[in-house]
């Protein structure tokens, strides 16, 4: 097995620099990526796609819980199968709580093609609390792209709302999640970003009626404003 050489403290100092030039240029070149994706068009959502939940069925604006923006994982798991996929529920472990997405007017969400009675007892199971939804027997997960000929994949896509249109906005699958599980990396994915003053577009979430710069980082139950009651026009 070949292991890293062992060096002095100052050897190893140097080669940090070297490396940190090459982190600090990928930092930015995420920047721009980042910036790049913000810039996509949308595309109005027409169809009137019929979900289930807990408190029974709803639609895909119901599903914003009256917030600005969608972040929905496309969790894998075929009404074929009694338990959901290994690599999506080993995905779904890395999400915490839900709050800073929440002050942001962005709402997280899990989505099946299962029916909700083999998704609740696992989601038990599991010990998630993030809120999950089935598509059982609607056309949302062709349409995006994680149903396919060959069976189910996973995804995620993010989503806007201005009033009660409703526009998707990114999409991405396989490689494109990995790294993703954090606040800043499923804002990153949507079209209002961290919402931070440096962002660019500039201005976007402002135009919105959204505070400048985001909310003040704050621990998760200081924030003044409760998680549910974020507004949208």
């Amino acid at each position: 097995m070949s292991l890293p050489r062992v060096v002095t403290r100052e050897e190893w100092a140097r080669a940090r620099e070297e490396l940190l030039v090459k982190e600090k240029a990928a930092t930015r070149a995420r920047d721009a990526l980042n910036a790049e994706r913000r810039r996509l068009p949308m595309v109005e959502i027409t169809e009137d796609y019929v979900f289930e939940g807990p408190n029974g069925r709803l639609g895909l604006l119901d599903m914003f819980e009256g917030r600005l923006q969608l972040v929905i994982y496309h969790a894998m798991f075929d009404p074929e199968w009694d338990l959901g996929c290994r690599s999506c529920s080993g995905f779904l472990d890395q999400i915490g709580y839900l709050t800073h997405l929440h002050v942001r007017n962005t709402t997280f969400a899990v989505v099946s093609r299962a029916p909700l009675a083999k998704i609740t007892p696992f989601k038990e199971r599991m010990g998630w609390t993030m809120p999950w939804y089935s598509s059982f027997g609607s056309d949302f997960n062709r349409d995006f792209d994680v149903t396919r000929d060959d069976g189910e994949h996973p995804g995620l896509s993010t989503f806007l709302r201005d009033g009660a249109r409703v526009f998707h906005t990114y999409s991405t699958y396989a490689r494109g999640l990995d790294g993703l599980g954090s606040t800043t990396s499923f804002l990153d994915l949507t079209a209002l970003g961290r919402q931070e003053e440096w962002e660019e577009p500039k201005g976007r979430a402002a135009a919105l009626g959204l505070q400048a710069g985001g909310p003040e980082l704050r621990y998760r139950d200081e924030y003044e404003t409760r998680p549910d009651s974020a507004t949208g026009r």
